[in-house]
């Protein structure tokens, strides 16, 4: 017999929305990391515009990445989206 509650659903889109921030995070940093593998000195706002660096444009993998990070940052916007709209 359980004598707590079970979370509400307030509670999970919390946990989902954390999650999806910190995968963000980690692609990022990950990005970063292989950016200035290509361009030492890159900055965060770099990665913002990569196609301001042609090596970039040029780099398979980093476009693969960079396309995880979009992708990541779609799905977090949606689902946020969906949740909150679901929730009103």
């Amino acid at each position: 017999m359980r004598d707590n509650p079970p979370p509400s659903a307030s509670h999970w889109i919390d946990v989902v929305d954390q999650l999806l921030v910190e995968m963000i995070a980690q692609q990022e940093h990950k990005l970063l990391e292989l950016g200035r593998q290509i361009v030492p000195g890159l900055t965060p706002e770099d990665l913002r515009n990569p196609q301001d660096f042609a090596a970039l444009v040029r780099d398979p993998l980093f476009n693969y990445e960079d396309g995880l990070l979009a992708g990541l940052r779609a799905a977090h916007m949606a689902v946020r989206a969906e949740l909150r709209r679901a929730i009103e």
